[in-house]
């Protein structure tokens, strides 16, 4: 997959250091991943949540963060919608950023 932006996600871990082993993870699996429905998700990531619009709610580090992506299935894009602090992520709707 194409994952857009990796630089939303570097920003964040520069403020929260302890991120940033957890997002590069997450960002390797997903560029390395074909991801064609939601089930192909399902399998690897058992903690992920879907929203309407191929909206994806991932878990990282134990759930101290949360990222939210939008996935293009048939294009092979992932765009990094929102990373945050859990605390961050329940000020927003993830429906709507």
């Amino acid at each position: 997959m194409n994952v857009i932006s990796k630089r939303t996600l570097i920003k964040f871990y520069e403020q929260h250091p302890q991120a940033k082993s957890a997002l590069e993870v997450w960002h390797s699996d997903a560029r390395k991943a074909i991801w064609r429905c939601p089930d192909n998700i399902k399998k690897i990531y058992a903690s992920a949540s879907f929203l309407a619009d191929n909206r994806v709610i991932f878990n990282i580090k134990g759930n101290d963060y949360r990222l939210i992506v939008h996935i293009d299935y048939p294009r092979k894009i992932v765009r990094v919608k929102f990373v945050g602090t859990h605390a961050q992520y329940d000020k927003i709707d993830a429906k709507d950023i």
